[in-house]
């Protein structure tokens, strides 16, 4: 029983803040909401995500955290390699342009943060990665509208 309390503490201890614009909010919880009965798990996270997030008005979201049409580079500590991508809804998603869907593990770890924040990421296969993100480059409107 006590290794349990120390496993959760220690995860609690992992989870940095999370800022999403409260123009997107309604359509990212609708996502999640329609996912519920194809993916419950990537649902459920999103949710969980969503409901520990600090939601501000767009003028104020910070230039340096993680939205849809962000543009951001992040490390994965296991093996130091950097990799840059668009954070987009599923429409706009495209693995070749590097444009990843918020309805995927990765794009619901990214969503919200901020330059300089770890986290832990679980991919598909199950493994827990430690990322680190590097750079966030604000949103454009030629990433975030379809072509």
């Amino acid at each position: 029983m006590t290794q349990t309390i120390k496993s959760t503490a220690k995860r609690a201890e992992h989870h940095p803040e999370i800022i999403i614009n409260a123009d997107d909010l309604a359509h990212i919880e609708a996502l999640a909401d329609g996912a519920m009965l194809r993916n419950p798990a990537l649902a459920d996270r999103l949710l969980d995500e969503l409901g520990r997030a600090r939601i501000v008005a767009s003028a104020r979201m910070p230039r340096t955290a993680v939205g849809i049409g962000s543009s951001v580079t992040y490390r994965d500590e296991s093996n130091g390699h950097e990799r840059s991508v668009t954070l987009v809804y599923p429409e706009n998603a495209d693995i070749a342009l590097h444009r990843v869907s918020v309805m995927t593990p990765i794009g619901v770890a990214l969503l919200g943060l901020s330059e300089g924040a770890a986290f832990h990421w679980d991919t598909r296969d199950n493994q827990r990665r430690m990322l680190t993100v590097i750079r966030v480059e604000p949103t454009t409107a030629t990433v975030t509208s379809p072509e």
